[in-house]
């Protein structure tokens, strides 16, 4: 384990992860449980939508958040976001239509579309270069814990109080975020700074996409539709395999991530950020691979912890590769246009893997195929087109 220093994470660095773990656990109580809750509703043919629609939001907020965060700050940029989260898990028990849900998680997207952004473009600004891979691990493993505790207490809530309960301790938890930005002191230079105005929503074409940072989108684009294709899947693989609590993957899952990103946080720092990739991508296909096979808790499970693995490395490498790339002046754009990427993997993934399924089992494994060649096609191009690059300070 890497012996951290600690002039190099300051109070500011342990807030903002205190703040990333909460505002993860808030959002990923949900998911275990509103597969079902649309289904009630009426909606089962909608269950890709779910995370479909977060994720599209998300990503068409990405340009806005991030120019926002290079102009107005970092933090206001992620308070808007949390207040977002609040705001959304508390209007939940009130959406009883399928349309009224589908709208409503359209609108809970603008959380992810700001909150990280500016929380990674905080990050890039308080810590060294050399220790970039390993501040981003650290910074995963808060929203790791949140993602682990997410589905794991969510299930808990509903199972023996109430849905309504669930959905109103996620808002809770996004309020106590908003609570810790509100101790953090702004690390966008005053100079750059600007008061908010309507005409900074006016984009050009040059501020949607930040060319330097192409190569590590495209992979995070490729790697992360599997992670959109499990969401939408996973509760109904538990439920065929007789796994009551649907969370119990998540769990495997992210605690599996949170124990690499403890052990390897430094691992792109030592061994650069492009050959971590090519292995994590790698481990991502054989946890894929045991995924379309699983017929047994055990074989399930184990792949929840490969692909926990697999996410652990592969995530704070492909943070690390774009804020080295990226122009420190347009760090929060560079930053937005990887989240892009990361949200149009995800979305597409859970809208082809709600249509491959189509709510039967046997389509399952054609789900998983279709990510595992995904994650095929980001190691070739890893291998075959990618060179690592210098470092930009």
């Amino acid at each position: 384990m890497p012996a951290f220093r600690s002039s190099t994470y300051t109070i500011g660095f342990w807030l903002m992860c205190l703040s990333s773990f909460l505002f993860f656990m808030s959002f990923n109580m949900l998911l275990p449980e509103l597969p079902d809750h649309l289904t009630r509703l009426g909606g089962a043919d909608y269950k890709g939508f779910i995370i479909a629609l977060f994720t599209l939001t998300a990503g068409l907020s990405r340009p806005f958040s991030g120019k926002l965060a290079d102009t107005v700050g970092r933090i206001p940029v992620m308070v808007f976001g949390s207040l977002v989260c609040f705001i959304c898990g508390f209007f939940y028990p009130w959406a009883t239509t399928v349309t009224g849900f589908l709208l409503l998680r359209l609108l809970h997207g603008f959380s992810t579309g700001f909150k990280p952004t500016g929380t990674a473009a905080f990050i890039a600004d308080i810590i060294p270069v050399e220790r970039r891979g390993e501040a981003m691990g650290l910074l995963g493993v808060a929203g790791s814990l949140g993602m682990a505790a997410g589905p794991a207490i969510g299930g808990l809530l509903a199972q023996h109080f109430s849905l309504n309960t669930m959905f109103y301790s996620s808002s809770g938890m996004a309020l106590l975020s908003l609570v810790v930005q509100g101790t953090m002191t702004e690390t966008l230079p005053q100079a750059q700074r600007e008061k908010f105005s309507w005409r900074l929503l006016k984009l050009e074409w040059s501020e949607v996409l930040e060319p330097r940072v192409l190569a590590p989108a495209l992979v995070t684009l490729l790697c992360l539709f599997p992670y959109g294709a499990v969401l939408t899947v996973i509760p109904d693989q538990s439920r065929l395999l007789g796994i009551e609590n649907k969370g119990l993957f998540f769990t495997c899952y992210t605690v599996a991530s949170l124990i690499v990103r403890l052990v390897a946080g430094r691992a792109s720092d030592t061994y650069g950020r492009v050959p971590v990739l090519r292995w994590s991508s790698a481990l991502l296909m054989v946890a894929l691979g045991l995924l379309s096979f699983a017929t047994t808790p055990l074989l399930f499970l184990v792949a929840a912890v490969l692909f926990g693995l697999a996410t652990g490395l592969n995530s704070p490498t492909l943070y690390a590769w774009t804020i080295d790339l990226s122009h420190p002046e347009r760090r929060g754009r560079a930053v937005a246009t990887m989240y892009i990427a990361l949200e149009a993997g995800i979305g597409l993934g859970a809208l082809l893997a709600g249509w491959i399924y189509g709510n039967l089992a046997e389509h399952l494994p054609y789900v998983h195929a279709l990510s595992a060649s995904c994650v095929l096609l980001a190691l070739a191009y890893l291998l075959a087109v990618v060179r690592e690059k210098p470092i930009v300070a």
